[in-house]
């Protein structure tokens, strides 16, 4: 079978590895210059690091199996997380559930609650109900209208601005859920989480050298303009420059929109399902810093006076002594395409951020900063809202042979490279019992 993979992403590499390894002949087509998608990396200290944070769950088991069968699992390291959280001047760690009886912004009968809420949600592995009801609407009835006001509805507004109060509770159980199930001793652990030291980008070399060496035809730089499709089986990709590679499928491993406009006809309903999903783009500044901000990994800001959302200091979970001593901060935004930081330049949007990190730690200035980067991530976040399902395109087109695989498709679990991998291998596995099914019915004397 030939088949054409459309994105380059860690789904499309997915699906084109597993692919290749059974026999079929792939071609992966990437727009970018680079393969990877969002787990893209630069140089820090002559050390490559993500251009948006990644870690990992012990519960990220797709990943960690690929991380081993690629040679790569010496590298993975465990290391305690800290987090914490900003609010009223005061930076409080928020992991363990002693931290959260210290958690004094909010009454100690909610914290009870608060606690109890995540230990119901951890217990709870049947999650359709969450599908019918927002997360705003199911704290404010099953645990308090404070703990929402307080603690999730300021973090759900910072990832989903105006859609905060339609976010599904389902999402928001995945979250907590997944969260607590990676800490082996339960719920009092200290929970851990994983890198792979020397960047993520690791696995991503060796997945495309591996690819290479398998025969597959990797084309970076190289868009697809159109699929073509004959009598409703998809045949192949159109390229820029005109040319036409036939294929017996089609995957597509893009964002919902981009898909569209390269699909052939579909119908009705599948358009609107491609529509039906609204995502929020990811804003990221890096910084090198000559000191420490704080002694937190991952700060959640539920602030929206604020011009962030959380900060994450990469080096108080990976040591600076990897990154020629620099100290390495992630200011992070989940904004709707239109928001207005988007046409702000590096030196505008710094002109916002560092007056709000001298609130954090009064101490800062702009002396302490090394270098600034700025990246821009589209479709980073789909807005998971009530009774998705019914929603969400499926990876079976209505065109035979031609597959959909975005973010959009991940659920109820959250976006992320463990999902991502995981739908790349199963529409590669789809695509080969199809192509089966379709050659067994056309075999001669096949019965209709």
């Amino acid at each position: 079978m030939k088949v054409a993979v459309i994105g380059g992403g860690v789904a499309g590499m997915a699906a084109s590895y597993r692919l290749m390894q059974q026999g079929h002949d792939v071609a992966l087509y990437e727009a970018s210059p680079y393969l990877g998608g969002l787990v893209r990396t630069f140089e820090v200290g002559g050390t490559r690091l993500e251009a948006f944070y990644h870690h990992l769950f012990s519960t990220d088991t797709t990943i960690l199996r690929l991380i081993d069968e690629l040679g790569l699992g010496d590298r993975m390291r465990w290391i305690d997380s800290k987090v914490g959280w900003f609010t009223r001047g005061t930076i409080y760690p928020f992991v363990t559930p002693l931290d959260l009886a210290r958690f004094s912004p909010l009454p100690l009968v909610d914290r009870v609650k608060l606690g109890l809420m995540g230990l119901q949600l951890r217990k709870r592995d049947d999650w359709e109900e969450f599908e019918r009801i927002t997360a705003k609407d199911w704290i404010e009835k099953n645990v308090s209208k404070n703990v929402f006001e307080q603690v999730w509805g300021p973090l759900l507004h910072g990832k989903y601005g105006d859609a905060y109060d339609q976010v599904a509770m389902v999402w928001l159980w995945s979250k907590i859920h997944l969260r607590f199930a990676s800490r082996k001793g339960g719920p009092l652990q200290k929970e851990q989480l994983g890198y792979l030291m020397g960047s993520f980008a690791l696995y991503v070399d060796e997945l495309e050298r591996r690819l290479r060496a398998g025969g597959v035809d990797v084309r970076t730089g190289t868009s697809v303009q159109q699929i073509t499709a004959e009598r409703g089986r998809a045949t192949g990709v159109v390229l820029p420059d005109g040319a036409k590679q036939r294929a017996d499928a089609v995957v597509a491993a893009v964002p919902s929109a981009i898909f569209k406009k390269m699909a052939p006809p579909l119908t009705p309903d599948y358009d609107r399902r491609l529509d039906a999903v609204g995502w929020q783009f990811a804003l990221c500044m890096v910084v090198t810093m000559k000191h420490p901000l704080s002694h937190i990994y991952w700060m959640n800001i539920p602030d929206q006076s604020m011009p962030f959302l959380a900060l994450v200091e990469h080096t108080n979970f990976i040591g600076p002594e990897h990154y020629g001593g620099n100290h390495i901060l992630y200011i992070s935004n989940y904004l709707a395409p239109d928001h207005e930081y988007f046409g702000l330049s590096e030196d505008q949007l710094w002109a916002l951020f560092e007056p709000a990190l001298r609130t954090i730690n009064p101490a800062f200035s702009s002396d302490w900063i090394n270098e600034r980067w700025l990246f821009k991530g589209p479709y980073a976040q789909p807005i998971i809202t009530t009774n998705y399902r019914d929603k969400r395109p499926d990876h079976r087109t209505p065109v035979d042979g031609l597959y959909l695989a975005n973010m959009t498709q991940i659920y109820p679990e959250d976006r992320g490279q463990n999902y991502s991998i995981k739908m790349g291998e199963e529409v590669a596995q789809m695509v080969v019992e199809d192509y089966a099914q379709r050659a067994a019915d056309t075999a001669p004397g096949a019965v209709a």
